[in-house]
């Protein structure tokens, strides 16, 4: 085992050596849309400054495109939620395997250090983290400019391990003009390039020993995909599209009846898999049941409900206003105490079916959240409902953003699909009344809901969650709402900033 390795990240670490791709997430998570359009704009001109051997002055204009004016903690908030999911995604693994074998590991990159950091240190388990600083004025705001040349770095490589006061045994990276692999690689006792093999000799196939990254649980930003320059351009061509087709949408799920709904979605592109037999409707001589489901976006009760062909009410914590007025079907709002939510979901189970979502807030990644109990304290008619999504464009979900603009983001993408498994309806044995505490039934329901997607369960919570993507606890404070005043905002946030995420 080396005692130090320094490896370049864009091209070495990471598959890909072009970064324009991460900038442009820069620009639409932390800015908005006319900026995501500014950038696309100047990348011609940025690969021409490539093609002619100013691949700095390239990549410096990117930078000062992408983040000139824009507020430092927006810049460290987007690469904090957002970036991570797509670096983890152009990992290259064969790499990893040796950097992850030595003792100290330290990353290089001409990005912007604020870009790199966070996924450095919390997922590929970096120690330092070497890349050019943005400047920052005294209100908070980048200039858009480097502190410093990227010349520089090689230096600070240099100084960093002179002050570990030991030599780098093991630099990976590019010896290409221009690479950042050029700068630090002639201080390596020892050097790698890639491709890397898999029987490179500081780690064997048989070293139980290393370890893959840390995976991505938590991700926000309304991009699916990652915005190349081709697949940007096919978005902003996209845009007005998907927002006279998501009115479209929205409109005929209000207008039509929910039996109707499974037969006019795929019309307008929509797709449903249905596996499991779902629970007849309640009767005289049968009670309402609870549906237990997945969180995956705002749209699951109403995806339920339009599979089962009736309204079947569900209970929420924290849906906008917005979403509730557009909602085909009866919305429970929660307090988040415990005796009052208790009472409210009782009375409801006592008029009928019932939709829960016990992880409390909505997960992206193949993780389930750790489940509320308070769904198995109150009735022993409990249906497990696996649900899942996918899309191609947008994602419909938002830690940072604006929630009100969830459903129309979901209903924008061109061929959104939902995926429904009903579950068997527990036995008796497996709930409270057969003395089993609320936790195990909770844990009980988790696991093979987890079991059937495929995914791992976490004892992460809602608050985790918003502490990692948003620095808060995800909890909004209760106030009057105004229509007027909620017009107004909601006007100034989609037409005067272009704020779509």
């Amino acid at each position: 085992m080396k005692s130090v390795v320094v490896s370049e990240l864009e091209g070495t670490l990471l598959k890909g050596h072009d970064v324009f791709s991460y900038f442009m997430l820069i620009a639409f998570e932390a800015s908005g849309l006319i900026r995501f359009a500014l950038l696309l704009a100047s990348w011609p001109l940025i690969r021409l400054l490539e093609i002619c051997g100013c691949g700095d002055n390239g990549l410096k204009l990117a930078i000062f495109v992408a983040t000139c004016g824009v507020r430092f903690s927006e810049i460290e908030a987007a690469t904090r939620a957002v970036l991570p999911k797509f670096y983890l995604d152009d990992t290259n693994m064969a790499a990893w395997r040796v950097f992850s074998s030595n003792r100290r590991r330290v990353v290089v990159t001409k990005m912007p250090r604020v870009m790199v950091e966070r996924f450095a240190k919390e997922h590929l388990r970096a120690d330092d983290v070497v890349g050019s600083e943005l400047c920052v004025n005294r209100f908070g705001l980048a200039t858009g400019f480097v502190e410093d040349d990227f010349d520089c770095i090689g230096r600070k490589v240099g100084e960093l391990l002179r002050v570990d006061g030991r030599r780098c045994c093991l630099g990976l990276g590019r010896l290409t003009r221009g690479s950042v692999g050029s700068l630090f690689l002639p201080l390596c006792q020892e050097q790698c390039h890639p491709p890397f093999a898999k029987n490179y000799k500081s780690i064997q196939d048989d070293d139980h020993r290393a370890i893959r990254p840390l995976p991505v649980i938590f991700h926000d930003g309304r991009l699916a995909m990652r915005p190349t320059p081709a697949a940007a351009l096919l978005i902003l061509i996209w845009i007005p599209i998907g927002i006279l087709l998501a009115a479209i949408r929205i409109s005929v799920g209000i207008i039509l009846p929910m039996w109707a709904i499974p037969h006019v979605a795929p019309i307008f592109g929509s797709r449903v898999v249905v596996k499991g037999t779902p629970p007849p409707p309640p009767s005289a001589s049968n009670s309402g049941v609870l549906f237990v489901c997945t969180h995956r976006t705002l749209m699951d009760p109403v995806v339920l409900s339009s599979v089962l062909r009736r309204r079947i009410p569900a209970v929420t914590y924290s849906v906008s206003r917005f979403s509730e007025i557009i909602s085909p079907i009866p919305t429970v709002r929660l307090t988040r105490i415990r005796e009052v939510d208790a009472r409210k979901i009782r009375r409801q189970l006592q008029k009928g079916d019932l939709v829960v979502c016990p992880e409390g807030t909505t997960c992206r990644e193949p993780f389930l959240l750790r489940f509320s109990a308070l769904f198995a304290e109150l009735t022993d008619r409990i249906v497990p409902v696996a649900m899942n999504y996918r899309v191609g464009f947008f994602h419909a979900t938002t830690a940072r953003g604006w929630k009100a603009m969830d459903p129309i983001f979901f209903f924008m993408n061109p061929r959104p699909v939902y995926e429904v498994t009903f579950l068997n309806q527990l036995p008796v044995e497996a709930t409270c009344s057969s003395g089993k505490s609320p936790h195990d039934v909770a844990n009980y329901v988790q696991r093979i809901l987890a079991a059937t997607l495929g995914f791992e369960c976490t004892n992460f919570t809602r608050k985790d969650k918003y502490r990692v993507l948003a620095g808060n606890d995800g909890i909004v404070a209760a106030r009057t709402w105004n229509p007027a005043k909620e017009t107004v905002e909601a006007f100034r946030k989609v037409v005067g900033s272009f704020m779509l995420h």
